[in-house]
């Protein structure tokens, strides 16, 4: 058991040092002159048409719902992988129920056209 935890520490440590070191590589490497421009704000690199004030639609809303609906799983999905040869056969089977209702819930969302911009 604790060779599970201890597999988990470094996999969360070896996390870590890659955004450090990938941090510290732009700043070793990165420009330091502040071009005209770099506090602007932008959007996708085009200048601003409008206020920032203006109304999001909807949809907007909905796909981050979604984004956070899907990208909670992975809380699930983690300590069942962790655990899976203590689990058995019965978490196997629980675990396919549960994505099976998740990919449910992703068709429904694409037929309804929730992930479609216009």
């Amino acid at each position: 058991m604790n060779s599970q935890w201890l597999q988990v520490a470094l996999y969360a440590g070896g996390i870590l040092a890659i955004g450090a070191g990938i941090l510290g590589a732009s700043l070793l490497f990165g420009p330091r002159k502040r071009k005209k421009g770099k506090g602007d704000p932008y959007e996708c690199g085009v200048p601003l048409l409008s206020d920032a004030k203006d109304r999001l639609s909807v949809h907007f809303y909905m796909v981050a719902i979604l984004f956070i609906l899907f990208d909670i799983e992975t809380v699930f999905l983690i300590p069942w992988a962790v655990l899976y040869k203590a689990l058995g056969v019965l978490g196997l089977v629980e675990m396919g129920i549960f994505l099976g209702v998740i990919v449910f819930g992703l068709a429904y969302v694409w037929k309804r056209g929730a992930l479609e911009w216009e």
